[in-house]
């Protein structure tokens, strides 16, 4: 709480009318009256702060874990609200005395309580170490002792408004602390005050988690992806995390979800006079619950497959001054060689095509005539530059490129614009292929859906929680014969579609839709209907379907097309079929088996010609 205005000293003032009673570090606060009191110096003086307490809830079991102190000003004034305090702290050059006093306040008023749990009490570094240095451990224990609060039961929560200038000092002071039982918490991790070189050096018993990356959770993959790697980094420092500014179910879903400990926000409990003692309905029903919530995906495909991946060629080089007699002895050496670059200093400028100059070389007369020349007349001035650091697809603009010099002679690979080697067209297309068919296990480029590394995962999460879900595998039938009759543009259509409208029949919150590929879909319901969301997907989309095929073929019921084996013949239109297989998540262990028996029911549905088949578990 520590708003400080830099023209005020770190140590209480002398001259500001407050005086501490000796009583040990944690005093009372006094104010004697002067004229040209402040609104806050009046607060303090008529000991009108008081604290209210909002609950820290166990998302594993959905008790309450603990309860935060927070401050307040007399009621029905301008002086109520936390910023309203802290403002005035600043602008009155009391900040070291506003915050001892929301201390002392909460310790009074929890100790007075005797509630059960812990207390998280927020405290700047600066007045956390003026108060250890003031007095040695064991009176500030014998402090807190003495409003009836027990120290193992109470954590500071270290809030940094201002950077720590000595991060060591803050570390032995926490350690002095820790050493007479209090824990340690870190508030508003993430916010660009609370560092990771806080969390490494320190070492808190609890991190919260900045509110920022926690409000719309749900409807963000980037936060996901967020909250997964500080619980990789808490996992490592053995540290709890607490999720704040939980305010509606679907967030809280994700963050359960995700494996977060505790929980704190308006959903989960409004700051109250009198501490909450259970959770509330709403969000004790959603932590019961059984089934799995749906991350959210990312919005763009993670930026994979850069130059540092593909194999360079770690060419020699020339300069422009180099005889045409020189580059050919050079090639001659390095027979691989599809190009050579030219320096100019050190910085590449251009490149001589190996095919193209041993052409003209060749000739008859050329050695003796241009041998001893300079061989810059054979070189591209204007060559491809590229930073080693660029993505793959940053580079298509080289394959789809009217110059096809580019093409045949590769290009040249810079690091900081120093010539590091050569690239060949063959390594580009090949790094662009296999970056394309990685990104396509993440997302699908044709639906956006996720694909199969994302099925995958979801299929985990259902597994280990022992969920019982129904897995459907969608598949079109006869859609090769419509996609090479009417054409890929046609057919990409028709996917699409069916894409469309399987959204429609998934509920965001539970069921999860990805394309494996192709035709092919998976559904992963935990929708109670299940059944009726299929049989509708299979009703619209056959209907839908038929808007795609022209009208001779839609009044003749289908078109004739070659089959896999080039026979000419007549095929139905397409329609969609749906194997289903009901699975019970503590009967399996691995994804692979429930994708290889909803393969198997789609299998079954195709040959018979449902819509929807239901196989047997």
């Amino acid at each position: 709480m520590s708003y400080r205005n830099p023209d005020c000293l770190s140590e209480p003032s002398g001259d500001t009318g407050i005086r501490m009673a000796d009583t040990g570090p944690l005093r009372i606060v006094s104010v004697n009256t002067i004229a040209g009191q402040g609104p806050l110096e009046r607060v303090l003086q008529q000991g009108s702060l008081y604290p209210v307490f909002q609950p820290i809830v166990s998302l594993r079991d959905a008790s309450i874990y603990a309860h935060e102190a927070l401050i307040r000003g007399p009621k029905g004034t301008v002086m109520h609200t936390p910023d309203a305090l802290l403002r005035a702290a600043s602008l009155e050059c009391l900040g070291f005395e506003f915050e001892y006093a929301c201390v002392v306040e909460a310790l009074r008023r929890w100790g007075q309580m005797e509630v059960p749990g812990r207390l998280f009490i927020n405290m700047s570094a600066a007045v956390l170490t003026q108060l250890v240095h003031s007095s040695g451990q064991g009176d500030l224990l014998n402090q807190i002792r003495s409003f009836g609060v027990q120290s193992r039961m109470l954590v500071l929560e270290v809030t940094e408004h201002e950077r720590v200038e000595d991060m060591d000092e803050l570390a032995e002071v926490v350690a002095k602390v820790r050493a007479a039982g209090i824990s340690l918490a870190l508030d508003d991790f993430g916010d660009g005050r609370s560092s990771l070189r806080l969390w490494s050096q320190l070492k808190p018993e609890v991190v919260k988690i900045d509110k920022y990356f926690t409000r719309d959770i749900s409807q963000n993959g980037d936060k996901v992806k967020t909250i997964q790697a500080l619980l990789q980094i808490a996992d490592i420092f053995g540290t709890s995390l607490v999720a704040e500014g939980i305010e509606n179910p679907d967030d809280l879903r994700v963050l359960r979800d995700l494996g977060i400990a505790y929980g704190q926000g308006y959903f989960l409990g409004h700051p109250n006079t009198a501490p909450l003692r259970y959770v509330p309905v709403d969000a004790k029903r959603v932590l019961a619950e059984r089934q799995i919530v749906v991350f959210p995906e990312l919005v763009r495909a993670a930026p994979n497959g850069q130059l540092r991946n593909i194999a360079l060629v770690r060419a020699p080089t020339v300069t422009a001054e180099t005889t045409n007699d020189d580059l050919a002895a050079c090639f001659a050496k390095w027979p691989d060689l599809h190009a050579i670059a030219v320096l100019d200093q050190g910085q590449p400028v251009a490149l001589i095509n190996r095919a193209q100059f041993m052409n003209e070389y060749s000739k008859l007369y050329y050695r003796e005539v241009w041998g001893r020349k300079p061989c810059a007349v054979h070189a591209n001035f204007r060559p491809r530059l590229i930073e080693r650091e660029h993505s793959v697809d940053q580079l298509i603009g080289i394959l789809t490129s009217e110059d096809q010099r580019y093409l045949a002679d590769g290009f040249i690979v810079t690091d900081n614009g120093r010539y590091v080697g050569l690239g060949t067209g063959e390594q580009l297309v090949r790094s662009v292929t296999e970056t394309r068919i990685e990104a396509a296990r993440h997302a699908n480029p044709l639906t956006f859906l996720p694909g199969n590394i994302p099925i995958s995962q979801h299929m985990d999460r259902l597994i280990q929680k022992k969920v019982r879900f129904v897995a459907c595998y969608a598949d079109l039938n006869n859609f090769k014969p419509f996609n090479d009759y009417y054409g890929y543009w046609r057919g990409d259509e028709m996917i699409r579609l069916l894409a469309r409208l399987a959204v429609t029949k998934c509920d965001s919150q539970c069921d999860f839709l990805g394309h494996v590929g192709g035709d092919d879909f998976i559904l992963l319901f935990q929708s109670l209907d299940w059944r009726t969301r299929s049989e509708q997907l299979v009703q619209e989309f056959n209907a839908q379907a038929l808007e795609l095929f022209d009208a001779a073929a839609r009044s003749a019921g289908g078109i004739e097309a070659e089959d896999r084996q080039g026979v000419l013949r007549f095929f139905p239109c397409t329609t969609v079929s749906i194997g289903a297989a009901v699975i019970e998540g503590s009967r399996f262990s691995r994804a692979e088996e429930v994708a290889n028996l909803a393969a198997l029911a789609k299998h079954d549905a195709k040959r018979s010609g449902a819509g929807l088949l239901v196989r047997s578990p």
